[in-house]
């Protein structure tokens, strides 16, 4: 299977306190932060191309163009689906939604590069290494 337009995934969350802008520092209150939504909906994308992926590949994000535009409170769920809506090369293009009971909380747009995940560590790892 290969990464194509159309692909779509989803993955969801409990809001609960260790969520919330208040505990991850992105803001006071009580409600589902706004770096706990992109992670979500970064997690929707990447896992949706698991299936398309040969072994030892896998995907890094690059880009996250996002709004968050309603508060959702502890206790409720947010689910955030992508859909592919490109692929050019090794870039994929997703749009990203999240989702309460109530209805829609944030969307944008979402890349991720397909790497081999060997390849891509050792580079990482060698920035930490000493130069003489």
């Amino acid at each position: 299977m290969s990464v194509t337009v159309g692909l779509k995934g989803a993955a969801s969350v409990l809001v609960t306190e260790q969520n919330t802008a208040r505990a991850l520092g992105s803001g006071t209150l009580p409600v589902f932060a706004t770096p706990a939504m992109a992670a979500l909906m970064e997690q929707a994308a990447y896992t949706s191309l698991l299936p398309a992926l040969e072994p030892g590949q896998g995907s890094v994000g690059t880009e996250l163009s996002i709004r968050h535009v309603s508060a959702t409170p502890v206790g409720m769920t947010v689910r955030a689906e992508s859909i592919v809506t490109a692929v050019e090369g090794r870039t994929v293009t997703f749009e990203v939604s999240a989702y309460d009971d109530a209805g829609l909380i944030g969307s944008g747009t979402h890349q991720r590069v397909l790497i081999d995940d060997a390849r891509f560590l050792s580079k990482a790892q060698s920035k930490g290494e000493v130069k003489s």
